[in-house]
C-alpha cells in the first residue's frame, strides 16, 4: 500500500485519511508493513505514528524512485505513539514495519512526516 504525501508550505505532512475516525488494521500475521511515498525527495525532520497494540516497530527510508533499497532508521518496542527520526534524513519513501504485537491485530491511526523538499 503506497499513500502519497502532500507538500504544504515547506512542511510535509501525510496521514491515513485525515479523520480520527479511520484507521488501518493489520490482517493478523506479522510482520506487516505500510509504505508512504512522497512526490519528490524530502529532508525529513520528524516522524510521528499513533498505533495500538504494537510491540515492535521499525521505520526505514529509501531514496530510490521506486519503493526499494530501504535502510533502517529506528526500531522501537512497546510503542503507543512514537515521535522521532534519525536526524535530518532524506527520503522518497518511508516504510513502517510492525514486527510484532501484543495481540493478533493492531491498528495505525495516524502517520505524520514533517520536513522540507530537497532542491533537485
Amino acid at each position: 500500500m503506497v499513500i502519497g504525501g502532500t507538500l504544504q508550505l515547506r512542511v510535509l505532512s501525510c496521514s491515513l485519511h485525515r479523520s480520527s475516525k479511520t484507521f488501518w488494521v493489520t490482517t493478523g500475521m506479522f510482520p506487516q508493513e505500510l509504505i508512504i511515498g512522497f512526490p519528490k525527495c524530502v529532508k525529513i525532520s520528524k516522524v510521528a505514528i499513533q498505533c495500538y497494540l504494537v510491540r515492535t516497530l521499525r521505520i526505514e527510508r529509501s531514496i530510490s524512485k521506486d519503493p526499494v533499497g530501504f535502510e533502517q532508521c529506528v526500531e522501537k518496542g512497546k510503542t503507543l505513539e512514537f515521535v522521532g527520526f534519525c536526524g535530518n534524513s532524506v527520503a522518497t519513501y518511508l516504510r513502517f514495519i510492525i514486527k510484532s504485537a501484543f495481540d493478533h491485530f493492531v491498528s495505525v491511526h495516524r502517520v505524520i512526516a514533517e520536513g522540507t523538499a530537497e532542491n533537485t
